[in-house]
């Protein structure tokens, strides 16, 4: 089955096979703090990126694309908003603690290497405060190898920050989403049963991929700390 192909069995929300969405379980929570994700171009259409559905379920959030040839990024507009960048810029980054002000909290998604520009390449972005989680649980996200020890999926720094600013019904609401999300995929590779996967699994759906495995290369996600 050629890429095209295998686009088009897939949702064009969530991402995922058409027989294993999730679009379902996406809550739309409201929140003070406003969500910036920028999204290196080459992110926008794979299956394994997650910052995408982090948005999804955030009514106060958008989405920058950049990184595309002979575009250049455009700047992220936070009006009376405080804005902070979620990456552990050496030397640079705090801690995020909970705050009274309003806040735009400005997420890189892509990998390492992309994530770690998007200060230098987003006009605006130089002068921003740098943030970073404090030391948390590993990941969930087993559908990839991480080299770094402390790395995230996209969606869960974006919900345990979410947890830090908003409270921690909003990052429990974002991590069932995830968690159904990885669970879903490792069903249908026959790595965990079905009464494994956070609100089971659709009816219908079949094991589209059991000769993928658990070892696909790694692909960046925002480090926490």
């Amino acid at each position: 089955m050629s890429r095209r192909d295998n686009r088009a069995n897939r949702c064009g929300i969530c991402l995922m096979h058409m027989g294993l969405c999730v679009c379902a379980l996406v809550p739309r929570i409201e929140t003070r703090t406003r969500l910036a994700l920028v999204i290196h171009h080459t992110e926008i259409r794979k299956p394994t990126n997650t910052g995408h559905l982090g948005a999804a379920c955030l009514v106060n959030s958008e989405i920058h694309v950049r990184g595309r040839e002979g575009a250049p990024s455009a700047p992220i507009a936070w009006g009376e908003r405080t804005p902070l960048l979620l990456f552990p810029h050496e030397g640079e980054a705090e801690p995020l603690a909970p705050t009274a002000e309003p806040v735009m909290l400005i997420v890189p998604d892509g990998n390492w290497r992309q994530a770690s520009k998007v200060r230098a390449r987003v006009p605006g972005l130089r002068g921003v405060r740098c943030v970073t989680l404090p030391p948390g649980p590993p990941s969930l996200y087993r559908l990839r190898s991480e080299p770094h020890p402390a790395g995230l999926a996209t969606i869960e720094a974006i919900a345990r920050a979410m947890g830090i600013l908003e409270g921690p019904h909003v990052q429990a609401a974002l991590e069932h989403v995830f968690r159904a999300m990885v669970e879903r995929t490792l069903w249908s590779r026959g790595a965990i049963p079905a009464e494994d996967v956070t609100g089971g699994v659709p009816e219908g759906a079949t094991r589209h991929d059991p000769k993928s495995g658990l070892g696909a290369r790694p692909r960046a996600r925002l480090l926490g700390s």
